[in-house]
C-alpha cells in the first residue's frame, strides 16, 4: 500500500481547535436568554428544535438534535442560529456555543452545505481510507459547495473504508466508484444506494425507518 501523507489542519501552537486560545472578554455583558417574543427563528428551524424538545426532554438533552437543526438551516452553527435556538431552548447562546465547539461534526465557519466525512482511523486506514479521501479530494475538492474532509471514527468498521455523505453512511467505497460517487453527491442524488448501511439486512424489520 503506497503511503499517503495526509495533511491534518491545525492552527495557532499546533492545535486542531480553531479559535482554542482566544482570550475571554472580560468587559462583555453576562450572557443572557434570548427574548423568545422578539427573536425572529425561521419556522422550519423552530419546528425541528420543538420536535427535538418534544423527543429528548431532559435537561439540555435537546441541545446536539437543535445544533443540528442549525447546521441544516444555516449550513454552519452560525451566531443568528445559534441566537434563535437559544431563544427557543431558553437557554443561553453561551451554553450552545461550548456543545458546538465541543463536538467535531459541528462547522463553527461557513463550508459547504454538503458534508462528506471520510473515515480515516485505523480500521478504514488500514483498507485504504488515506487513498479514498484523496481520490475524492481530487474529484471535489474545488467544489465550494462540499465539506469534504477526514474523520477521525465515524464508528462503522465492518463497512472499512466508508464515507458518511450527508449523514448517510456508505461502504466499503472502492476507489473505481468514487466518480460515480462524485457525481451523486455534486447532483443531490442518493449516495451509492446499494452500499448504503441503512439498507442491509437486519433483524429488525423497523430499522430503516429509525
Amino acid at each position: 500500500m503506497a503511503d499517503v501523507q495526509r495533511h491534518v489542519a491545525r492552527f495557532t501552537h499546533g492545535s486542531r481547535i480553531p479559535g482554542w486560545d482566544r482570550a475571554a472578554d472580560l468587559e462583555k455583558e453576562p450572557a443572557v436568554v434570548p427574548d423568545a417574543a422578539t427573536t425572529e427563528v425561521p419556522g422550519e428551524l423552530r419546528a425541528a428544535i420543538e420536535d427535538a424538545v418534544r423527543r429528548f426532554p431532559v435537561g439540555d438533552s435537546a441541545f446536539i438534535p437543535a445544533l443540528y437543526a442549525v447546521q441544516a438551516q444555516y449550513g454552519w452553527c452560525s451566531p443568528e442560529g445559534i441566537e434563535q435556538a437559544a431563544a427557543v431552548l431558553g437557554r443561553t447562546p453561551a451554553a450552545l456555543t461550548a456543545v458546538a465547539t465541543f463536538y467535531d461534526m459541528f462547522e463553527m465557519e461557513p463550508l459547504g452545505r454538503k458534508s462528506v466525512y471520510v473515515c480515516t482511523n485505523i480500521s478504514c486506514s488500514l483498507v485504504g481510507a488515506d487513498q479514498l479521501l484523496a481520490a475524492l479530494e481530487e474529484e471535489l475538492g474545488e467544489d465550494p459547495d462540499v465539506n469534504l474532509r477526514g474523520f477521525e471514527c465515524l464508528g462503522a468498521c465492518d463497512i472499512a473504508p466508508m464515507a458518511s455523505v450527508d449523514g448517510v453512511y456508505v461502504g466499503p467505497i472502492e476507489l473505481g466508484e468514487v466518480p460515480e460517487l462524485a457525481n451523486q453527491i455534486r447532483q443531490g442524488d442518493d449516495p451509492l444506494p446499494a452500499k448504503q448501511l441503512i439498507r442491509r439486512p437486519c433483524a429488525d424489520p423497523k430499522v430503516a425507518e429509525q
